[in-house]
């Protein structure tokens, strides 16, 4: 399948991906959805009040598209996410005439990107992050209890997640201010206070949740990826020495409430099928609630580039993959309402750093400098082993297909000091 709209073979953003996003252009129009082909977006709101777009389950003259957060749609379901795609497609493909061949209609909805805003995606309800990659977990685990008690006794039996704080979820390029808060070396009696001196990136993914279930109705494991109407990049920071202080005996708390970034892009999970594939063998075998027949997971390479404020260019710090994720989406969805939780249109859930077995496949700056014995050394002679005040942090993911690629785009956040250092 082919646009008439040109898209080069390594674009994120082909005819087979047609990620969904809130943009607003420039001339301070309001927010409205579009979706990515090659280096424009394709207003979806110009498109629906034209009559070109039948959206299922909705009202005569309802508008889907002509809003500001991708909500309402995401509560529609996978029928109405899987005929509007189609649609889209049809209209973009190089032997479709109406829009190629109609100059005033794709004058008004296509638009490059250079010429519009992104903002984020989805009014955000509420955000759980999970713990779901074995060696991430492996990996902190020997650092802080050794190798012989690396994994707590239930990390192989459930997906292990915390709620996050939706309110700090920004969209990729927003600046990010260094966090204070309590620290205490193993060395002194009392905490003290100040701006944290271990920060860290955690490289993770994200998937927003759709229709939702009832409160007191689970969701089974063989309907769970239903709820996913698509997936985003994710980057989690987190301030390693706060959170060393304050996570006993609740969890994560200050240490991973003031930012998660997120990438503009939301890639539908339709457009990822061609890359499924099996995750990481599970031992002990699952309970039944949590075990579901065939491939869960997906080929995506992961990507992290780091650039210091006196660096010439950006320099890859991390190479990895999502498939080495340990525990499925499905499985943590099945998990996350087994108890009757209710999810709702626009819930996010994050994936926790995804870390493959070697060095360069490492999600953080904590298992990459091995909480900071080992310092990066960049090619200017700069060393790294946590995140400088400065430092801008970039994450991409693909799928590489035969000649094209789905791509997630990027998530890119630069660390400004602290306020107590103004």
């Amino acid at each position: 399948m082919k646009s008439f709209i040109p898209v080069h073979e390594k674009s994120h953003f082909p005819i087979q991906n047609l990620p969904y996003g809130i943009f607003r252009p420039h001339s301070n129009e309001s927010p409205r959805v579009g979706v990515a082909i090659g280096e424009y977006v394709l207003d979806l709101s110009i498109l629906e009040e034209a009559g070109l777009l039948n959206v299922k389950g909705v009202t005569a003259g309802e508008k889907v598209f002509n809003q500001s957060s991708l909500n309402h749609f995401m509560a529609l379901g996978k029928t109405a996410w899987s005929d509007v795609r189609h649609q889209i497609q049809q209209l973009l493909r190089e032997d479709e005439p109406t829009l190629r061949d109609n100059q005033e209609l794709r004058d008004k909805a296509l638009l490059p990107l250079a010429n519009v805003e992104l903002l984020l995606p989805a009014q955000i309800g509420d955000y759980t992050d999970f713990y779901a990659s074995k060696e991430h977990a492996t990996n902190v685990g020997t650092m802080f209890r050794g190798k012989e008690n690396a994994l707590m006794p239930n990390w192989t039996h459930l997906p292990i997640g915390y709620h996050g704080r939706a309110s700090s979820v920004v969209v990729s390029g927003t600046d990010v201010r260094r966090v204070n808060g309590q620290t205490k070396a193993a060395t002194e009696q009392s905490p003290s206070f100040g701006p944290t001196k271990q920060l860290d990136f955690e490289l993770e993914m994200g998937w927003f949740i759709g229709p939702g279930n009832e409160r007191g109705k689970p969701i089974p494991i063989k309907e769970a990826e239903e709820q996913i109407f698509g997936l985003v990049l994710v980057n989690d920071w987190s301030a390693r020495d706060i959170q060393a202080w304050e996570y006993q005996p609740l969890g994560p708390f200050l240490a991973k409430s003031f930012a998660t970034s997120l990438s503009p892009w939301v890639v539908p999970l339709e457009a990822l099928e061609p890359f499924r594939v099996h995750g990481p063998k599970q031992e002990p075998a699952p309970l039944p609630y949590l075990t579901k027949e065939g491939p869960s997971s997906f080929d995506v390479n992961l990507e992290v580039y780091l650039k210091g404020k006196t660096m010439s260019k950006k320099e890859k710090i991390v190479a990895t993959n999502f498939q080495y994720l340990y525990w499925s989406m499905a499985q943590q969805i099945s998990h996350h309402t087994i108890n009757g939780c209710n999810l709702r249109p626009g819930d996010l859930h994050a994936s926790g750093t995804i870390s493959g077995p070697t060095k360069e496949e490492r999600g953080s700056l904590l298992e990459l400098s091995w909480r900071g014995t080992e310092p990066l050394v960049f090619q200017n002679g700069e060393e790294r082993t946590w995140i400088e005040d400065g430092d801008e942090l970039t994450m991409t993911g693909w799928c590489q297909g035969d000649g094209y690629r789905i791509g997630f785009g990027e998530v890119t956040g630069r660390i400004l000091p602290a306020f107590l250092e103004e």
